[in-house]
This record gives C-alpha cells, sequence and structure tokens, in this order.
C-alpha cells in the first residue's frame, strides 16, 4: 500500500478502536452492574440496554452515509461523534437503567460507521481495500480484547458512571483524528446518483446486509449469555473473565491472516467466506450442544472470533466492489442500518431467550440464522475481482507511489 493508503487505514481504524472501545467497555460489566441499579433486574430491558445503541444506529446510519454522499464523509463523521459524546455523557448522569437505555440510543443516533467506510473506500485502490477493511475490523477487535481485560478493572476504579463518562472523553479525542490525521476526502465521483431504491433492493447487496445483520446479532446474543457461563461452569469471577476472552481474541488475529491473504491474493472471495459462515455455524452447534461445560464455551469463542474476524474484514469490503461508485455511502449506509439492527436484536432477543429459556435457546437460534445466512451466500453471484484502477485520485499521492 502506499504511504497516504497506510496513514488513512492506521487513522481511520482508530476512529473506529476510540469509539469502540467506549462501546465494548461495558459489555463485560454491564449485566452484572445492572443488578444494583433501579430496573435492572429484569433481564429483557438489561439486553435492551446493551442493543438500544443499535436501534438508532439502524434508523441514522442510511441518513448519515447519504449525507456523506452529498456534503462530504468528515462533516459528517464529526457530527456523529458529536452525538456519540452526548450520549455517554446522559448514560453517565443516569439512575437508572431506563436513563441508561436513554443514553444508548442518543449513542447510537451518531451513526458514523458508514461514513467512515465510505471514506475507507474513497482513499484506497480496491486492491488493498480489503487489507484496510481488515486494519479497520482488527482494530475493532484489539479493544475488544483491551475492554475485555480493562473493563472489570476500570469498573472496580471509577464505576459504570466514569466507564461512560471516559467513552465521552475517547469519541471527542477522535474528532481531533478526523479534522488533522486522516488525508483529505478525494472529490466524490461525477454524474447521476442511481436511485436509492435500486441500491436498496439489489439482490446481491441484499445477501451482504443480511450477513452483518446475523453476524452481529449473534455477537451481541452471545455476551448477553457468555458471562454468566464463565462464571457458573467455569468458577472465574467477573475480573477474571480476561483469561479467557483475550487469549482467544489474539489467537484469533493470527489465524484469521492466512485465509486474508488467500481471499485477496488469490481471488478467492467467495469460497474464503463461505468456508467462515460454515466455521461460524459449526461453533455455535457445538457451543448450543456443550454449553455447560466450561471448556466447549472457551474454545467455541476462539473459533467464534477467528470467523467473526474474518467476516467483518470481508463485508464491507464486498459491498464497496458491487455498490455504485456514486452512491457508496448510501450503500455503505444501508449495511451499517443491518449491522445495528442485528446489535439491537440480538440484545433484547437474547436477554428474552436467557430469560424465557436457556443459554441453549440462544445459541441454537443464532444457529439457525447462521443456516440461512450460508444458504444466501451460496447463492450469490461472483464477487467482482480485484481491479487495477484506483478508486481515488493521484493528486492526493496514493497513484504516485508502489504498493
Amino acid at each position: 500500500m502506499s504511504r497516504d493508503e497506510k496513514r488513512a487505514g492506521a487513522a481511520l481504524a482508530s476512529i473506529f478502536g476510540l469509539r469502540m472501545l467506549g462501546l465494548f467497555l461495558i459489555l463485560p460489566v454491564f449485566a452484572i452492574h445492572a443488578r444494583s441499579i433501579p430496573g435492572g433486574d429484569d433481564l429483557t430491558l438489561v439486553g435492551i440496554a446493551l442493543g438500544a445503541y443499535g436501534l438508532t444506529q439502524a434508523m441514522f446510519q442510511i441518513p448519515f452515509g447519504m449525507a456523506s454522499d452529498a456534503f462530504g464523509r468528515k462533516p459528517v463523521i464529526v457530527f456523529g461523534l458529536l452525538l456519540f459524546a452526548a450520549g455517554s455523557a446522559l448514560a453517565a448522569m443516569s439512575t437508572d437503567i431506563w436513563w441508561v437505555i436513554a443514553g444508548r440510543v442518543l449513542q447510537g443516533s451518531g451513526a458514523i460507521s458508514a461514513a467512515v467506510t465510505a471514506l475507507a473506500a474513497d482513499l484506497t485502490r480496491e486492491q488493498h481495500r480489503t487489507k484496510v477493511m481488515a486494519l479497520i475490523g482488527s482494530s475493532i477487535g484489539l479493544v475488544f480484547a483491551f475492554s475485555l481485560v480493562a473493563a472489570p478493572v476500570l469498573y472496580a476504579a471509577i464505576g459504570m458512571a466514569g466507564i461512560f463518562w471516559l467513552t465521552a472523553v475517547l469519541a471527542i479525542a477522535a474528532i481531533g483524528l478526523v479534522t488533522h490525521v486522516v488525508p483529505p476526502a478525494p472529490p466524490l465521483p461525477a454524474g447521476p446518483k442511481p436511485p436509492f431504491r435500486d441500491v436498496l433492493l439489489d439482490t446481491q447487496l441484499l445477501r451482504l446486509n443480511f450477513g452483518i445483520f446475523t453476524l452481529h446479532m449473534v455477537q451481541m446474543a452471545m455476551f448477553v449469555v457468555v458471562p454468566g457461563l464463565l462464571i457458573r461452569y467455569g468458577g472465574l469471577p467477573l475480573a477474571s473473565h480476561w483469561k479467557v476472552y483475550l487469549p482467544a481474541v489474539l489467537a484469533s488475529f493470527v489465524l484469521m491472516v492466512p485465509a486474508i491473504i488467500i481471499a485477496e491474493k488469490r481471488d478467492k472471495v467467495q469460497p474464503v467466506f463461505i468456508l467462515a459462515i460454515g466455521l461460524l455455524l459449526v461453533t455455535l452447534l457445538v457451543m448450543w450442544f456443550g454449553n455447560t461445560n466450561f471448556m466447549v464455551v472457551a474454545g467455541g469463542l476462539l473459533s467464534f472470533f477467528v470467523a467473526f474476524n474474518i467476516l467483518e474484514a470481508m463485508l464491507p469490503s464486498m459491498i464497496s466492489r458491487i455498490a455504485p461508485a456514486r452512491a457508496k455511502g448510501a450503500a455503505l449506509g444501508v449495511y451499517n442500518t443491518t449491522q445495528a439492527l442485528g446489535l439491537f436484536v440480538g440484545g433484547a432477543l437474547g436477554g428474552w431467550l436467557m430469560k424465557n429459556f436457556d443459554a441453549g435457546a440462544v445459541f441454537i437460534f443464532d444457529a439457525a440464522m447462521v443456516a440461512l445466512w450460508l444458504v444466501a451466500a451460496a447463492t450469490m453471484l461472483q464477487v467482482p475481482v480485484r481491479r487495477v484502477a484506483a478508486t481515488a485520485p493521484a493528486a492526493h499521492g496514493i497513484l504516485d507511489e508502489k504498493s
């Protein structure tokens, strides 16, 4: 990759990482913390509090994506980060589960994912785009791993309110990266925009959108139940959960690299994509069968993170290859909307299933959804292979250097 592509990838990955760190810090501890606040004894409300962020993300990703097509990526990203910081402040000052939900709703209204991924696509050539998306995905995974270690320590030191205030500070720091580190965005492509209906109903894009919905629904539902399984069947106190999470996440980064290399270097995007979905399905079935066994849960987490990281890197790259150039922000807006809906549904439904049934019900439902995704992915048309043509102009230095 060129110098500017590396700079763009690192800066945008850092923006994603700072924002997602604030979100992930609550996952390992909130279900336990909620028991100490009014309304927090209702597992359905706890699941909604975890997933409410995704509901407003779903509402605003398309408008933010379309706005980035019309007004530019950076102004939209800055505005969204300000909303996210405001929601974090509201959650920090909450006195019961309902105010936490309200803060999470406001956090989610800062729906910048589509604008950030569209900017990443604008600033990188297509043959390097999956690498940049993998860098962004890896940053998310790294901060997730860090949050699993840091969250119990931070919770003990500054409480849940302090974690939410820290989230607000991280969002403001991300604004500085947008304005001072990310390279200038290239001019938006000329020509008429395709109708939004064409983007929304494209059958190839629909398959990928269903995929990201399912992937994040599974992630959120799992983390409604996994902390309790580690405590009950592993005898691990909350502060020691990182001993399971951290090795699994770090090992998954190593194991995902060969898959990304094969997909990009050998133009095997679709076979690797389908195999990763298959791995996710097998993982969920094994965890359904053996969720009362600590070693099965721990091994399942490793397998889950391998599949998750591969798919998290490949999905947005595939969207950017298929979407029309003049509607890339809109297409990624739809994509991120379905991702956010997955977060909301996973949190709310995971809490409901756990309350009314058991952990096995969560895993088998997730497995059924992944099986549907596997069928949809297997019937996709061939995704366009790497093209040498650039997606960003030479004026920004991207074409002036050899990759």
